[in-house]
């Protein structure tokens, strides 16, 4: 009682603001690392033919006859894949990382990832290698791989519980910001041609270094200063620069009281959660979301989409305007999920996303077949690809991380992130290395497959996936308890340490860590 007096008090005061501290924290290391995630998942697409260009001239001047069309195909699909390949090692490291060198110190280490790579790829015309390239995306995979676990793990304990939801968005908005702008840096009249592309390559390690400059003048997370430093002094000072106020023993009050309670309960490593029945089906319901979120086709259409509006019949000068339009729509419908995740709910939001991805694929496909006979087919093909982002960035791309949140409590929870972002970028990494492949197989058929799992999905979350918005931890492991075959034993006493005051949950439980 005492602990609910005492933040009872000053409840009105205790409600956060948006500091210019907090801002600026959240501004450059979205902008530092979050943006650069986005950047490199699009940056290849446009100057894509020139790359591929510089890859056989490489090859006949070493060997004096041209590249095979086979062995080109699969030197670019490595050029591709190699991103999420790194970015699933990157995300194997994100826990020893932040225990160690702490939240802002893992974002400020990471930048090596970025700039290193970065540099390797603004020379390697100059280099004449394009091995070079290959594993430049390797490192710049791994600088991904951690800051899309790192920067909403940091801004979610810099922020104040009201605050939560609307700061956890801001890294997804930045990696959408990202692709956008490399989308406009690859217009051929900008840096997307024969002369452009290593500088344009080389760019990703802007945002690094503007991070590496400034970042330090901020605080680390108060949390990991106080649980997992014991510097009390240092988190006190922390949050009365985040707050804006000097009264914050209530915030240092909570921190303690959920360290108590983590310490009584332990935290789970991933084999343990593998292991647990009381947990079975919210793990299968993560991995089918991310598989599903990676998996639905959303890739293949930034990776390759120059080459689909091309077999879709748009003209080489109009190709990067459409793709550009297509990165703008990506960025407001995002905006546009932060305002409608709380009164539309997660599980609806799920379906309608995947339920649209499904349609557009099924009509992309007949679209495609059909446009050499029917001339108004292209611009339905291009609609098809517009409609599918608007359709994933309403659901599928943001949602995952908001219900991964929900479904478990703070002991499970980092091992469940690092199971889900395994199973992120390796569905991720699968898709760049096998989607070229496929369309050189099966044609616009690509996308039937695409189709199908999307649909799969869909009838998975409608049959498996509960609704968890307004939802405490507690009430979502009840909802869960029937389905895995368990009792839940734990009563209101020892949950009530973690979700005792019931906002402090549900605020934070929008934050994807």
């Amino acid at each position: 009682m005492e602990e609910e007096n005492h933040l009872g008090k000053p409840l009105e005061e205790r409600r956060g603001k948006l500091t210019v501290v907090l801002t600026l924290a959240t501004l450059i290391s979205a902008f530092g690392s979050s943006f650069q995630y986005g950047y490199n998942v699009a940056v290849i697409n446009s100057p894509s033919p020139f790359i591929q260009q510089f890859y056989n001239t490489t090859y006949v001047e070493r060997y004096g006859q041209p590249m095979e069309d086979s062995f080109l195909t699969l030197l670019w699909s490595l050029s591709v894949s190699m991103y999420p390949l790194g970015g699933f090692f990157g995300s194997l490291m994100v826990a020893p990382l932040v225990n160690k060198l702490g939240r802002k110190g893992t974002l400020l280490f990471n930048n090596i990832f970025s700039i290193v790579p970065a540099m390797m790829m603004g020379v390697s015309e100059i280099a004449k290698s394009y091995e070079i390239i290959i594993v430049a995306r390797v490192i710049v995979g791994i600088c991904a791989g951690l800051s899309s676990n790192v920067v909403p793990m940091y801004l979610g304990e810099l922020s104040p519980k009201n605050l939560r939801g609307a700061i956890g968005v801001v890294p997804q908005l930045f990696v959408t910001i990202g692709i956008l702008s490399a989308q406009v840096l690859g217009i051929r009249s900008i840096l997307g041609n024969n002369t452009g592309w290593p500088l344009m390559l080389g760019l990703t390690g802007i945002p690094a270094l503007v991070e590496l400059l400034l970042l330090p003048f901020f605080p680390e997370s108060p949390r990991y200063m106080l649980i997992q430093r014991g510097d009390d002094k240092t988190a006190r000072r922390a949050l009365q620069r985040l707050r804006g106020w000097e009264d914050v023993d209530g915030e240092l009050d909570e921190m303690r009281l959920e360290d108590q309670s983590e310490r009584a309960k332990g935290r789970l490593s991933v084999l343990n959660l593998l292991s647990l029945r009381s947990l079975r089906w919210q793990l299968i319901s993560i991995v089918a979301m991310n598989m599903g979120q990676q998996l639905s086709g959303i890739n293949a259409i930034y990776y390759y989409a120059d080459s689909i509006y091309s077999s879709a019949g748009v003209k080489e000068n109009d190709i990067q305007n459409v793709t550009v339009g297509t990165g703008a729509v990506n960025v407001f419908m995002t905006i546009t999920a932060v305002f409608i995740v709380e009164a539309a709910g997660r599980r609806l939001l799920l379906l309608i996303g995947f339920g649209i991805c499904c349609v557009s694929c099924a009509l992309l496909t007949v679209a495609l077949t059909f446009q050499d006979s029917t001339e108004w087919m292209s611009y339905v093909s291009i609609a098809c690809v517009i409609v599918y982002v608007i359709g994933h960035a309403v659901g599928p791309s943001t949602i995952p991380y908001v219900v991964t949140t929900e479904m478990f409590r703070q002991s499970s929870r980092p091992a469940a992130f690092m199971v889900a972002g395994s199973i992120h970028w390796l569905s991720n990494f699968t898709v760049g290395l096998v989607f070229p492949f496929m369309e050189r197989g099966l044609g616009s058929n690509s996308f039937i497959i695409f189709c199908f799992i999307c649909l799969a999905t869909l009838v998975y979350i409608w049959l498996v996936v509960p609704e968890t918005k307004n939802k405490t931890f507690l009430e979502i492991s009840q909802m869960f308890a029937h389905r895995n075959q368990v009792e839940i034993q734990v009563g209101n006493a020892p949950l009530k340490p973690e979700t005792g005051d019931g906002r402090e949950d549900n605020a934070f439980k929008v934050t994807a860590f």
